[in-house]
């Protein structure tokens, strides 16, 4: 007896399971091109998933960035400290989103 991730939850389950004891997918009624339009769904949240956090790094990076120089804010003021700390978390944040996601595509090849 194995153990393998569900297709549908992609919790541990046993080989011998007949449904997913997390999820209540029945494993006898799946055929190979339902668990791979499955897998393909996951990808497909994962990737969506990592565009929305993009996103919002980018958002934040860019709001932190126009604050910065639209407010006239005085180096060593909290507002000049807080927006140069948003652009850089912004920045940062949105290097790695980009990687993870392209990590992400080429696993999914």
């Amino acid at each position: 007896m194995a153990v393998i991730n569900c297709p549908s939850c992609k919790k541990k389950i046993s080989d011998k399971a007949k449904s997913c004891s997390h999820c209540q997918l029945q494993l006898g009624e799946l055929s190979a091109e339902k668990i791979l339009t499955m897998k393909k769904m996951s990808l497909i949240e994962k990737s969506q998933k990592l565009m929305n956090q993009s996103f919002i790094a980018m958002l934040l990076f860019c709001g932190g960035f126009l604050f910065m120089f639209w407010h006239n804010s005085q180096p060593g003021s909290w507002q000049y400290n807080t927006a140069l700390i948003a652009t850089v978390l912004g920045f940062v944040l949105y290097i790695i989103t980009r990687i993870r996601l392209i990590f992400l595509k080429k696993s999914s090849k």
